[in-house]
């Protein structure tokens, strides 16, 4: 009977255990969690190699206490000897013996296994400390360099570290977190990373971030795994570690309101922290890159002001910063926008009241007041993309110049891409069609596609993962340059980068200067000093027009009250949301610093 029972613990032990980690190891890349499988693994052979001996060291004696323990405890000396090939057969021979001849192959052929796999681990343990030693060497020699550290190996990761080691040879990248990991997920990510000689580390990045590092030499920490919860509690431990080190950018993929609040009031130190936003990153590019046709597409109007009209299908995270985007870049003299955005979601209005109350306000919205933001914003909830009534309420459109479609799956972008083009072909309008396709082979693969007549669908595919995650748009934005000389001219530039509202109100603003400059605005080439008469009026009131809806956008208020003292961010409350004829005149002049030189 002992000889069956420890048979059968022996195989169920490594079985039951190691079948349980390979499936939450094959459900990782939907919540985020991977198996200690190495480790169980060890463990697991240590009792299984443990019981499967045990009768072997016990063998004829009489079955006392003393007895019992005694073989115990050899059993799990020679279990530990296992993983180092080190159980003798002689022992192994003279008792098998002792097995019920119906048991006896069996259990030869399981302790068989079991001795010859208990090696493997060992060897397995041995390459994980040396591969673990390698990469801290590797780290250590690099400490006059440039370093770039990842907290996980992921598609997004991968694709803006190969971009990093190509613009910047000299520079080190590592990857937290992945030894042990070999997959078959994760193999084409590993065999991404070692082409371009990625460090990898067990370790998780705090491990890595406390290592020695140049204090001359920039070091940027990613904390952008697929969990935004683990990358918030990352960020908070890495801001502890590396807060009296200069040099140190933390990049942060989380965009809870939590991580907002967090991030904004945590003590920061030296360290430089930005949000990873890749729906506003996406956007702002795309109107910094080709916001100028938004412009030169406009449609002229009966009165002389050029009418944009642009259609926004589907307002999930991407769709609607392009919405709220749209509201304050196409605040122009001489032009005047009008948004219609659809959402199968038959709450997207309410929804987007909620957030941004003000904006959507019949008190702003489609009134036209001079030195006031002006648009036209219609929201068409409750619209789904293959229905007729969709066709039919696009149909009615037109005038559309632009329009961007996110539906949050690449497929429905692409075959709703298609369905708008042909239905403005029948409206005999030809407006620029962008659609997010997230794949980037599939967007090479799609570009320039024709019908079979040759016809082009002219549309443009936009968001994939390699544009979205270059770094020049996620680093070292030209943009981002621009934003902060901007802001210098009001403070210091550890506002900038320490408050998510000052970084974002600078870009805005920079990117509309952009504008300003692409349309020809007077003043908008010129330093502040130089602006004189009605040129710098109208400056400052299309300022002002500009700061208006991108206030609202952000989900502002007017406080009820022109006094500076009912300003209160907390409820998002501010004085200065009026007309530019009613603002105080110190406040006016405050609207000419906008300019870049």
């Amino acid at each position: 009977m002992l000889w069956e029972i420890c048979l059968g613990i022996s195989i169920w032990v490594v079985i039951l255990p190691m079948t349980i980690m390979l499936c939450i190891e094959a459900q990782s890349s939907r919540t985020g969690v991977h198996a200690p499988i190495f480790r169980v693994g060890i463990v697991c052979m240590l009792i299984a190699v443990s019981f499967n001996l045990f009768p072997f060291l016990l063998g004829d004696e009489p079955q006392n206490g003393l007895t019992i323990a005694k073989a115990a405890l050899f059993s799990i000396l020679h279990g530990l000897k296992a993983f180092g090939l080190g159980v003798e057969n002689e022992m192994l021979q003279n008792a098998i013996g002792f097995c019920p001849e119906s048991l006896r192959v069996g259990y030869q052929i399981c302790t068989v296994v079991l001795l010859l796999l208990a090696p493997l681990f060992t060897v397995g343990f041995v390459l994980s400390l040396f591969r673990n030693l390698s990469a801290r060497m590797q780290y250590a020699l690099a400490y006059h360099r440039e370093m770039y550290v990842f907290s996980e190996l992921t598609d997004k990761s991968l694709t803006l570290a190969q971009d990093i080691a190509h613009n910047h040879p000299d520079a080190v990248i590592a990857f937290a977190a992945t030894l042990g990991r070999e997959d078959a997920v994760s193999a084409e990510l590993l065999r991404g990373a070692n082409r371009f000689g990625a460090i990898l580390f067990h370790s998780d990045i705090t491990a890595i971030a406390a290592l020695k590092h140049s204090k001359k030499k920039g070091l940027w920490l990613f904390a952008m795994g697929e969990d935004d919860n683990k990358n918030l509690d990352l960020a908070l431990e890495l801001i502890s570690l590396r807060a009296e080190y200069p040099n140190t950018h933390l990049y942060v993929s989380a965009l809870t309101a939590e991580s907002d609040l967090l991030l904004s009031s945590v003590e920061k130190g030296k360290v430089r922290v930005r949000r990873i936003n890749e729906a506003r990153s996406m956007t702002y590019h795309m109107l910094e890159a080709s916001g100028g046709r938004l412009f030169d597409n406009a449609i002229p109007a009966q009165d002389g002001i050029k009418e944009i009209h642009a259609v926004i299908v589907g307002l999930g995270h991407h769709g609607t910063e392009m919405l709220k985007a749209l509201t304050w870049y196409c605040q122009m003299d001489g032009y005047r926008v009008h948004i219609h955005a659809f959402d199968r979601d038959p709450l997207a209005e309410e929804k987007l009241t909620a957030a941004a109350p003000e904006l959507l306000s019949p008190k702003y919205n489609g009134v036209f007041v001079k030195g006031e933001a002006q648009y036209t914003i219609t929201v068409h909830s409750g619209y789904d993309t293959a229905t007729a009534r969709f066709a039919d309420a696009v149909s009615r459109i037109q005038s559309a110049s632009y329009v961007l479609i996110s539906l949050g799956d690449d497929d429905l972008n692409t075959q709703t891409a298609v369905q708008l083009r042909m239905l403005f072909a029948r409206a005999g309008i030809h407006p620029v069609i962008q659609a997010i396709l997230y794949d980037s082979r599939r967007k090479a693969a799609m570009t320039n596609i024709t019908n079979f007549r040759k016809q082009p669908y002219d549309i443009e595919f936009v968001g994939d993962l390699q544009s979205s995650y270059a770094e020049d748009n996620i680093i070292r934005s030209s943009l981002e340059e621009q934003a902060l000389q901007r802001h210098l001219k009001w403070g210091k530039a550890e506002e900038f980068w320490n408050y998510e509202y000052n970084y974002r109100s600078s870009m805005a603003a920079a990117l509309h200067m952009q504008a300003r400059i692409h349309c020809g605005i007077p003043g908008a080439d010129l330093p502040e000093e130089e602006m004189q008469g009605e040129a710098k009026t109208r400056f400052e009131m299309l300022e002002h027009r500009r700061w208006n809806a991108y206030m609202r956008s952000e989900g502002y208020v007017y406080s009820g009250s022109p006094d500076a003292s009912s300003r209160n961010d907390l409820a998002k409350m501010h004085h200065n949301l009026v007309d530019y004829d009613t603002l105080p005149e110190a406040d006016k002049r405050k609207d000419s610093r906008v300019g870049l030189k």
